[in-house]
C-alpha cells in the first residue's frame, strides 16, 4: 500500500516562494512517475508538474520557469519548489504516483491522472 503525505503548504504574498515535499511510504520499484497536482476552489484539478525515475520532468506552462519538481530516492520524498508565487497558484496541491511508465518524455505531457494520490496541503497566496 502506497501512502502519500503533503508539507508545506501556507500562506504567502505574491512573488514569495514555498517549497512543498511529499513523503511516500512502500517500496520504491524501479519504474515510478511522481507529479504534483492542485485544484482550485471552483475549478478541476490541473496537472502541475511531473518527474519520471529517469530525471524527465514536465511542468504546465503557467508554472515554467517559477516550479522546480525534484525526487530524493534516498529520502523517498518528493519536492515542488515554487519561486514568483501568484495569486492564480492558490490551490490544493495534490502529490501524486504510480509505478509504472508515464511516458513524460515519449508524450511530452503530464499524466491527467496518477494510481496514488495524497490528501493535500493548502496553498494561499495573497496579492
Amino acid at each position: 500500500q502506497v501512502q502519500l503525505v503533503e508539507s508545506g503548504g501556507g500562506s504567502v504574498e505574491a512573488g514569495g516562494s514555498l517549497r512543498l515535499s511529499c513523503e511516500h511510504s512502500g517500496y520504491l520499484y524501479a519504474i515510478w512517475c511522481f507529479g504534483w497536482y492542485r485544484q482550485a476552489p471552483g475549478k478541476e484539478r490541473e496537472a502541475v508538474a511531473a518527474i519520471d525515475n529517469e530525471g524527465n520532468t514536465r511542468y504546465a506552462d503557467s508554472v515554467k520557469g517559477r516550479f522546480t519538481i525534484s525526487h530524493d530516492n534516498a529520502k523517498k520524498t518528493l519536492y515542488l519548489q515554487m519561486n514568483a508565487l501568484k495569486p492564480d497558484d492558490t490551490a490544493m496541491y495534490y502529490c501524486a504516483a504510480q509505478f509504472q511508465f508515464c511516458g513524460l518524455q515519449v508524450f511530452g505531457v503530464i499524466p491527467g491522472t496518477m494510481d496514488y494520490l495524497g490528501k493535500g496541503t493548502l496553498v494561499t497566496i495573497s496579492s
